[in-house]
């Protein structure tokens, strides 16, 4: 399929991203409404988001633990938290019958993990001494979405989900702008996906937290993603399932506690901020393969050779620690390889045939540079710091680019009108007073919702955007998926 040419972006931005991931190879529609199939081109691209995740989470003083929770919980866990249970009743997938009987209890099929994990730790936690515990978990987890959309929205999604629980609130406020600050770092420096970080308003928060903190991030067609949540559960959690401590002085205290997580929906970010007209553009970072060989012959005496070069220098790249491939498909021709590739999304490739040979050079195409503009020719000498170094620079290209759209796409609105048309297309960043009431009426108006309240932006005094009135501080305003 790599021969037909996908929808433009400008044309049907919706069509060009679900076309896209299903050519790519991405994921493929399962037969349960709302759920995906996760094929190996996008399931590795996933293991190098957990990888780059799970060595960050493992480097924290004192570092974080991996653990698998249940599937199933009690429904009765659900319910003991009742901003918890407000919350996700509508997307609960229930069991009511196991070996063709009505069970006692009914079954919650795992949208998140809090109630059997604070149920376990009211078990588990008995000193100050124990604290904290600092868990994570890689799973999927169900809730039962109406409106679907591969990796973005899908009834069951890959995530991982984060738990701590600390003794004091200062503690578990620390947990929660840590994990924080690891998603952007993550995003910027991996995913090459520049994030504004900040603070949900309470109709848009977790439910059953005290204050939810998430990264978001403008896609290709102005809408925002949220990207990864971190939220300070305070006691909530803790009280409602009594994670208890007992403290230095001998009192028994109540634990703070954290969640956060970041889901497979980040590969659609991926896909939306750095895509092109032509496919995948991903960066080097998290590539399943980060660079393509495309051996070229027309005979077989030099298809001999030529795959001969081409598995040499596969073999040079790979002690490197490139992730590498050699195309070695037969009945197919250059031109159709090139399309492929670019269309997955592949950084660098590399194009040898008996002419490069004979001269000791091969080609270099460059992904985030289509045509004659990203095409060199290097010495086969010293490929692997060649290599290296284009794919620092493309890494280093991707986020500059995302980031001067994000800019461009960025408006700070004078008046309501002004905002109704930035949140069209784009970001407006605006005074908001917090009222909850201003939020709905803004929402039901230009369908943008607050997407956060940036940390790193100065709010200052002036005026509420939509009503007018006091406000103290600056907020993010986007249509969003």
């Amino acid at each position: 399929m790599a021969d037909q040419k996908l929808p433009t972006r400008q044309e049907d931005f919706a069509e060009w991203y679900n076309q896209l991931v299903l050519r790519a190879e991405l994921a493929d529609y399962a037969p349960v409404r709302g759920c995906m199939i996760v094929r190996p081109y996008g399931w590795t691209l996933w293991e190098n988001i957990q990888q780059a995740l799970d060595r960050r989470f493992k480097s924290t003083d004192p570092p974080h633990v991996n653990v698998a929770f249940p599937l199933f919980i009690p429904k009765s866990f659900i319910e003991k938290e009742k901003h918890h249970v407000e919350g996700f009743a509508p997307e609960l997938a229930v069991v009511t019958i196991g070996g063709g009987e009505k069970l006692t209890e009914p079954l919650v099929v795992r949208p998140t993990s809090e109630t059997i994990i604070g149920h376990s730790w009211a078990k588990w936690i008995q000193s100050y001494r124990d604290l904290p515990l600092l868990y994570n978990q890689w799973n999927s987890v169900v809730r039962w979405e109406m409106r679907t959309k591969l990796f973005l929205r899908t009834m069951e999604f890959f995530w991982q989900e984060g738990h701590t629980a600390h003794a004091t609130r200062a503690e578990a406020e620390a947990e929660t702008r840590q994990m924080l600050d690891i998603y952007a770092d993550f995003a910027e420096n991996d995913a090459a996906i520049p994030v504004i970080k900040g603070r949900k308003s309470d109709s848009e928060k977790f439910a059953g937290a005290d204050t939810t903190y998430a990264i978001e991030a403008i896609m290709g067609d102005g809408k925002a993603l949220q990207s990864g949540t971190s939220h300070f559960l305070g006691q909530n959690f803790s009280k409602a399932f009594e994670i208890q401590y007992l403290d230095p002085q001998g009192q028994q205290q109540f634990c703070w506690t954290t969640s956060w997580g970041l889901s497979t929906r980040f590969i659609g970010a991926i896909i939306m901020v750095h895509g092109d007209d032509q496919g995948l553009i991903l960066p080097p970072r998290l590539a399943p393969f980060q660079a393509v060989i495309v051996p070229i012959w027309k005979t077989d005496e030099e298809r001999a050779q030529v795959m001969e070069a081409a598995r040499k220098l596969r073999a040079e790249l790979a002690a490197a620690q490139i992730r590498v491939k050699v195309d070695e498909r037969d009945g197919m021709t250059p031109g159709f390889k090139f399309n492929d590739w670019e269309m997955r999304g592949v950084p660098l490739r590399i194009e040898v045939g008996p002419k490069d040979m004979a001269k000791g050079t091969v080609v270099l195409a460059r992904r985030d540079r289509p045509g004659k503009e990203g095409k060199s020719f290097v010495q086969q000498a010293g490929l692997p710091d060649t290599v290296a170094e284009a794919l620092r620079q493309i890494q280093q290209a991707l986020f500059d680019r995302a980031l001067a759209f994000r800019k461009a796409n960025t408006r700070r609105p004078k008046d309501y009108a002004e905002f109704r048309g930035a949140v069209e297309g784009g970001f407006a960043l605006a005074h908001w007073c917090g009222s909850a009431d201003c939020e709905a009426k803004i929402k039901e108006e230009t369908k943008a919702t607050m997407r956060c309240i940036p940390l790193d932006e100065a709010g200052g005094a002036g005026k509420c955007i939509y009503c007018g009135q006091a406000a103290a501080e600056q907020a993010i305003f986007a249509r969003a998926y």
